[in-house]
């Protein structure tokens, strides 16, 4: 089992705190912090684009093999068409947040 940091944006704070409450219930995520005033500037549709966004910093444990699962799910919430799913697998993790991630985000049926 190993820690996973999943980055994502949203357009607003009811979309965020929704989706975090959804994938910290369903153990998708132990944990989802919300940053709001991002500035984002993207193309989009050949056009240059800009946007202020949230944050979403998703954090969670699993194997491997899991992970695709994983973000597949998170995709499935997610309201943007094309959404920011950046997985970064950090060089380390305090062993006992480790033990959390793990506790509070593992499917306890899979």
């Amino acid at each position: 089992m190993n820690a996973h940091l999943l980055i994502t944006t949203v357009a607003d704070e009811a979309v965020a705190r929704r989706l975090a409450q959804t994938w910290v219930e369903s153990r998708i995520a132990a944990c989802v912090s919300i940053l709001p005033g991002v500035s984002s500037t993207y193309r989009w549709n050949g056009r240059v684009e800009n946007a202020t966004e949230l944050l979403l910093l998703v954090k969670f444990a699993c194997d491997a093999d899991d992970i695709e699962e994983r973000v597949a799910r998170i995709a499935e919430t997610h309201p943007y068409d094309v959404p920011e799913l950046v997985v970064l697998d950090p060089a380390f993790v305090a062993p006992a947040y480790l033990q959390w991630l793990g506790t509070e985000s593992l499917d306890q049926g899979a």
